[in-house]
C-alpha cells in the first residue's frame, strides 16, 4: 500500500504508517500546490492532508487508487466529500482531539481582546508606556457578562463549560435545542443584540460564509467583542475592519481567516483587534495527537476494518 501525507508529521506516526505501507511525505517549501496534490495521489491508496489543501475533484481523480483520506483536522470544507463518497473513497477527520485545547485557546482570546493585553504589549514594546496611572489602559470585566455562541458543537460546549468560572452566563444558537445547563437558546439576532461577546463555532459551509456581515455586526453591542475560531471565511473581514474602525464593536480577537494567511490590510492598523496565526489547537500534545488519529483510521482502512472517525 502506498501513503502520501501533505505534511511532516511527529517520526513515531510515521512509524505508524509505514507499517501497514509505503510513506512518502512532501518535501517541498510550504503548502504543497494542487498541482503537486494532483501529481502526488497517482498510485497512492491512502492520503493524509490537512486544511490547507483542496481535495477536490481533480485531486480525487488523479487518485484512481485512493481508498482513503484523512484529513488532519474537525472541519472538512477542504474536502469533496460527494465525489470521494461516489468513487468510493472514504473521508476521516479528528473530532474532539482538539476539543479541550481550542476551548482553552478561546478563553485566551477572551481574556486577552477584553483586557487589551495586545495593545498593553505593543505599548512596552515601543517603550512607550510612562508607568501606572489610576485610569490607563482600561479593559473589561467578565463577570455579569453574556457569552453568545453562535453554534453549539463540541467545542462550543467546552467553551461554555468554562464559562461559570469566568461568573459569566451563556446564550447559543443552534438548529436544534441542545442539552446545555445553565444555558439559554436564541435566534442569531437576538443573540447578537444582547451578548457582551460572541464566539462563532460553526462549520465553514454556503450558509455560513460571512454570517457575520455588515448587518450582523451592526446588531452586536457597541460594548461587545467578536471572537472567531471556527473558519475565517465566515466573517466577512472588510465588514469587521469597517465595524472597528466605526467603534460599533469594541474588539475582535481572530484565529482564522478569509483567505489565509493573507489578512485584510485594515485590520492591521487597529489596535482594538487580537490577530493570532491559527493557533488554536497548536499544542504539542493536540496535533501529535490529532495526526494519531488520521493515521489511525488510514491504517484501519487499509487493513480492511471501517475507519476510526468518519465523516458523517
Amino acid at each position: 500500500m502506498n501513503i502520501f501525507v501533505t505534511r511532516t508529521l511527529p517520526s513515531s506516526v510515521i512509524a505508524k504508517l509505514e507499517a501497514v505501507g509505503n510513506v512518502e511525505v512532501f518535501s517541498g517549501e510550504g503548502s504543497i500546490t494542487p498541482a503537486q496534490l494532483r501529481a502526488a495521489v497517482v498510485g497512492k491508496h491512502a492520503l493524509v492532508t490537512m486544511l490547507t489543501e483542496q481535495v477536490d475533484a481533480a485531486v480525487l481523480e488523479a487518485g484512481t487508487d485512493l481508498k482513503v483520506v484523512a484529513n488532519v483536522a474537525v472541519g472538512y470544507n477542504n474536502l469533496d466529500v460527494a465525489t470521494a463518497r461516489a468513487r468510493g473513497i472514504i473521508c476521516t477527520n479528528t473530532p474532539d482531539v482538539l476539543t479541550e485545547s481550542v476551548a482553552d485557546f478561546t478563553w485566551a482570546l477572551i481574556l486577552a481582546i477584553t483586557r487589551r493585553l495586545s495593545e498593553g504589549e505593543r505599548v512596552v514594546r515601543r517603550r512607550e508606556w510612562k508607568g501606572w496611572a489610576f485610569d490607563y489602559m482600561l479593559g473589561t470585566e467578565l463577570r455579569g457578562k453574556q457569552l453568545g455562541l453562535v453554534g453549539l458543537g463540541r467545542i462550543a460546549a467546552a467553551v461554555a463549560a468554562r464559562a461559570s468560572v469566568f461568573g459569566v452566563r451563556v446564550a447559543y444558537t443552534s438548529r436544534s435545542e441542545k442539552s446545555l445547563p445553565n444555558a439559554e437558546r436564541m435566534s442569531l439576532d437576538q443573540l447578537l443584540n444582547t451578548s457582551d461577546i460572541v464566539s462563532l463555532h460553526v462549520p465553514l459551509t454556503p450558509d455560513t460564509t460571512h454570517l457575520i456581515d455588515k448587518k450582523a455586526l451592526a446588531r452586536m453591542k457597541r460594548t461587545a467583542y467578536l471572537i472567531n475560531t471556527a473558519r475565517g471565511p465566515v466573517v466577512d473581514e472588510a465588514a469587521l475592519a469597517w465595524a472597528l474602525q466605526q467603534r460599533l464593536i469594541a474588539g475582535a480577537a481572530l484565529d482564522v481567516y478569509e483567505k489565509e494567511p493573507v489578512i485584510h490590510p485594515d485590520l492591521f492598523a487597529l489596535e482594538n483587534v487580537l490577530l493570532v496565526p491559527h493557533l488554536a489547537s497548536g499544542t504539542t500534545e493536540t496535533r501529535t495527537g490529532m495526526a494519531e488519529l488520521a493515521a489511525d483510521n488510514v491504517i484501519a482502512v487499509l487493513s480492511g476494518r471501517p475507519p476510526v472517525t468518519p465523516i458523517p
